[in-house]
């Protein structure tokens, strides 16, 4: 190939990954944005979503290329010809993707550093998961719920338990997403367990396991309740036990 070939064919590789990107693109993937971590996932994701259009493009121009140019004429039944090898081609196919994996292990790093980033004040909660039900227990306000209620705009130190078999923690618009994996007593592992999440978005959303956990997995879900600190407060005061009775379960409404 001559210069000018190779200039058109990567002229059509952007050209098509330009095209591929924007349309790609118009669809929200994710939906609402209901964390103070979701607008980074998010990003990283449109990020991911133009260097896979980027490497797809590479592919069929060249694909493209290779069957147009090195087509057999009508009527050619004799061998190809014996072709050792092209050096430079073997370092190309293998520097560039190295780079873009390189690129998109560094991102998602930086990524992952900022939203694990931890706050100087945080609301801890016990999350529970057992087939096929999730419980809710807030040591600092000693109650425990069937249903997730957080105040918005506070960090959230989630820490997961499962009690049985495997579960998965997920809030679509928190965007973060964890699996609960049961450890045996005596027996500890170094799974993380914990994570942390800010939720912005006052509203009502669900908590769904993501994680196949038996026949009533698709009835493992909880409502989840994002309150302004004033309302988060007054459902604090309400599932308050009476002095000398015991705690309850609560699940009360927003």
């Amino acid at each position: 190939m001559n210069r000018g070939t190779y200039v058109r064919l990567f002229g059509l590789m952007i050209l098509l990954t330009v095209v591929m990107s924007v349309i790609m693109l118009i669809p929200d993937w994710n939906g609402i944005q209901g964390s103070a971590e979701a607008d980074n996932i998010d990003t990283l994701l449109d990020i991911m979503i133009v260097v896979s259009c980027f490497v797809f493009s590479v592919v069929v121009v060249m694909l493209g290329y290779c069957i147009h140019a090195f087509r057999a004429k009508p009527g050619d039944e004799s061998d190809g010809k014996p072709i050792h090898g092209n050096t430079k081609l073997e370092i190309a196919w293998t520097v560039i993707p190295t780079i873009i994996v390189l690129f998109g292990g560094a991102y998602s790093w930086i990524v992952l550093d900022d939203i694990e980033a931890e706050a100087a004040n945080q609301l801890p909660i016990e999350v529970t998961a057992q087939q096929f039900k999730w419980t809710f227990d807030y040591p600092e306000q000693d109650v425990t719920s069937d249903e997730l209620h957080v105040p918005v705009d506070v960090q959230l130190e989630v820490n997961l338990t499962a009690l049985d078999v495997l579960h998965s923690f997920w809030v679509p618009e928190w965007r973060i997403k964890r699996d609960l994996v049961p450890i045996a007593e005596g027996n500890p592992t170094d799974v993380d367990n914990q994570f942390v999440v800010t939720p912005n978005r006052v509203g009502t959303y669900s908590l769904i396991c993501t994680e196949l956990c038996g026949f009533g997995h698709s009835t493992m879900q909880a409502k989840v309740v994002v309150h302004t600190q004033e309302d988060f407060d007054a459902w604090v005061a309400e599932q308050e036990p009476a002095e000398g009775e015991p705690p309850v379960e609560a699940g009360g409404e927003s």
